[in-house]
């Protein structure tokens, strides 16, 4: 059903879906419910706003392989250049 939730964005299942796993006698789903619930809004909103940091997240990515690649090798200022030319 999680899986479900996050595919189809039916984050307005998200406080039924914690409940029934409070019941469940699988432990290690409690601990990933109890983090799901500490941060309740934030996950409720990923599940079900269409919004998303992909594009973010890969440019920041990019750049960190960018730094990996040139450690130790270049100054700031060329790592800056590389980092706007890609």
């Amino acid at each position: 059903m999680f899986a479900q939730m996050m595919s189809e964005l039916q984050g307005h299942h998200l406080d039924a879906w914690i409940a029934a796993i409070r019941i469940d006698l699988l432990p290690a789903l409690h601990a990933f419910a109890n983090g799901l619930q500490r941060d309740h809004d934030a996950v409720r909103n990923g599940l079900t706003l269409p919004y998303s940091s992909g594009a973010v997240e890969g440019r920041v990515c990019t750049l960190k392989f960018l730094k990996r690649l040139m450690f130790g090798r270049a100054n700031y200022d060329l790592l800056r250049a590389m980092a706007l030319h890609n």
